[in-house]
């Protein structure tokens, strides 16, 4: 990682003595004060980083974006330095990115956008008139689309491209999850006598949430931990619904915490599954000062009691060569209301609650409703998608189907792809093949690291790079302080 560096050159004048150089430090102290007063007055700079800097209007731009995208900010005072220190960090990265040559070509660029645009079902022109009308420059934008790419390429050079996964990482990933797995069978250890010293392998699904985050965002927080706690209550295997989980949002992270005595779980946690069976997922959803847990107990046991049989005679669970697990498979069909313009959201829910409302009352076939009105490839076979195994759909639609009974069809479901009305048609027992596994425990265990890596990365960039706060508190409109 090449550090930025400000190098300044010294004149050195042969006999000029101390009542000079006390002037000329004077002098230079002047012109000090006033190149400081006439960068805060740039378009109100709020920090000065390296050689470039972030203005106040920036921040002012970041919140009404933010604010125009239904995002809830805190409000306790400090958005305006959040947003500093993330802006901060962009600079960071994208005054690195172009030192390192990483570059976004006008014809790149202008595919990217075509894309973009297509993907909305307009026209590159219809898009120009979109954005302009969002209150943005189309200059504007294609300049922070260019900056984002590059930070991409950027951070996937520097840390994602340097990951390594080791086959030995993967195997025992795979083992730990089959262990899991065997353990969610009807045998568990055998229970401590009462009084009697315990274990307890307790898993979790965590949802961070930032101490000092506003009301709404610790309320979005508290709501989907309760969907996953509802998720988990189902058959379900509780780690793939992390992944799964974390799939969607990075943020979350699962894990299994193995075998603990009570006093070596955190308190929270013990008071949360105290009287919860092996294999039963806690009653509530666990607050802490970090965020909020989803906790499963997946056994418990006298303490240092070995396996349970299941598990020890598991021929998978041990071995050195991965088997195929058994899974469940469901067939579905679905009819799909794309994102696009002139499509609300509450239009594209309510066409979806009239086709559901049919269905149920018997007075329209679902797979003749797919076929008329679906915006899916999936239309002509009446929206049926085929056997899918756990993991193969994005989590929005597979967690709303795997509540589903055979025969029931869901409310309208959202996913990045647009809304889904969703009915099961059947589902069999199948096999997880060895490849699927180490599939899944590769993106697994890439999530866990990338985390870590990207963390590290930019603590370093912040460290390596001279930064200079000067006026973040006033907006753009304000004079400075």
């Amino acid at each position: 990682m090449k550090r930025f560096k400000q190098m300044s050159v010294h004149a050195i004048f042969i006999g000029i003595g101390l009542f000079a150089n006390v002037a000329l430090a004077q002098d230079s102290a002047k012109a000090n004060a006033i190149a400081e007063s006439k960068i805060r007055n740039i378009d109100g700079v709020a920090a000065v980083v390296n050689t470039g800097y972030v203005t106040r209007k920036e921040i002012d731009d970041r919140i009404a974006a933010l604010k125009k995208q239904g995002v809830k900010l805190p409000e306790d005072g400090t958005v305006r330095k959040t947003i500093l220190d993330r802006l901060i960090l962009e600079k960071i990265q994208l005054q690195n990115a172009e030192q390192e040559g990483v570059t976004v070509s006008n014809k790149e660029l202008d595919k990217i956008i075509g894309d973009i645009a297509a993907k909305n079902k307009l026209s590159v022109a219809e898009f120009k008139v979109k954005v302009t009308a969002s209150g943005s420059t189309f200059e504007r934008y294609k300049q922070l689309l260019r900056d984002d790419v590059m930070i991409t390429r950027y951070r996937e050079r520097e840390v994602e491209g340097k990951l390594k996964i080791s086959g030995a990482e993967i195997d025992n990933f795979i083992a730990e999850r089959t262990r899991a797995i065997a353990s969610a069978g009807a045998q568990r250890s055998a229970p401590a006598a009462k009084g009697e010293p315990e274990e307890i392998d307790v898993a979790q699904i965590f949802i961070p949430v930032d101490p000092a985050a506003g009301a709404g965002t610790q309320a979005e927080a508290k709501k989907k931990a309760d969907a996953l706690l509802k998720d988990a209550r189902g058959d379900v295997d509780f780690l793939q619904l992390g992944a799964m989980a974390a799939k969607d949002n990075p943020k979350i992270k699962f894990q299994e915490l193995g075998y603990r005595t009570p006093d070596r779980l955190p308190q929270l946690f013990y008071e949360a599954i105290r009287n919860t069976g092996g294999g039963q997922v806690a009653n509530t959803v666990v607050k802490s000062p970090a965020g909020y847990h989803v906790l499963k107990v997946l056994d418990r046991r006298a303490a240092g009691a070995s396996a349970p049989p299941q598990q020890a005679a598991a021929p998978d669970a041990g071995s050195p060569t991965p088997q195929n697990i058994p899974i469940t498979q469901t067939l579905s069909r679905h009819i799909l209301l794309r994102s696009r313009a002139g499509l609300s959201d509450q239009d594209a829910e309510r066409r979806l609650q009239g086709y559901r409302d049919q269905v149920r009352a018997k007075t329209a076939d679902f797979a003749e409703l797919a076929k008329k009105y679906s915006e899916d490839g999936s239309a002509p076979n009446g929206g049926e998608l085929g056997w899918m195994s756990p993991g193969d759909l994005v989590p929005e639609f597979e967690q709303a189907m795997n509540r589903l009974q055979i025969g029931e069809v869901s409310n309208p479901v959202k996913t990045e792809f647009g809304w889904h009305l969703i009915q099961v048609l059947e589902r069999r027992e199948g096999q997880l093949t060895v490849e699927k596994q180490r599939q899944f425990a590769r993106a697994a265990i890439r999530e866990r690291k990338f985390d870590q890596a990207y963390q590290e990365w930019m603590r370093e960039l912040r460290d390596n790079a001279t930064v200079k706060i000067l006026n973040v508190e006033d907006e753009a409109s304000s004079a400075p302080r």
